[in-house]
């Protein structure tokens, strides 16, 4: 069975060991073995259970929530119901933000527009004639 050094793991993550090591002290990452010299050993499924705090944390969850999570993990079936009532939260909370996002990009498209037609009429003048949606700030 293939294991990965902490560099080798932070390399497949796009992280740095800092990182890892940072989670390891919250207690993110229980399930990494040791060898005899204390040397993390990542296996396979440790960089996927990476994978999945990485996109936990993406959400905006905190660290204090995700040790939650890894702790539920641990806990086995118990913990089912539990775990997905908070995935259930992480899609309701990722779906604000994409909507949020929306709006920005609604703003920014509209922005592109408005200097799009200024520079071909090469004045801004052009958008006090015309009604438009937003005001130039």
């Amino acid at each position: 069975m293939k294991t990965y050094s902490i560099s080798q793991a932070a390399k497949e993550l796009n992280l740095t060991a800092y990182t890892l090591r940072y989670y390891d002290k919250e207690g993110l990452l229980p399930f990494v073995d040791r060898s005899e010299s204390g040397t993390r050993q990542f296996k396979e499924k440790d960089i996927d259970a990476l994978r999945i705090i990485e996109c936990l944390k993406s959400t905006g969850m905190p660290i204090k929530e995700i040790k939650h999570f890894i702790d539920w993990c641990a806990e086995g079936d118990s913990s089912l119901q539990q775990r997905y009532n908070m995935f259930l939260e992480r899609k309701a909370c990722v779906e604000a933000q994409m909507e949020e996002l929306k709006k920005t990009m609604e703003m920014i498209d509209h922005k592109c527009h408005y200097y799009e037609t200024a520079l071909e009429a090469g004045t801004e003048k052009i958008h006090q004639e015309v009604k438009m949606e937003f005001p130039e700030y």
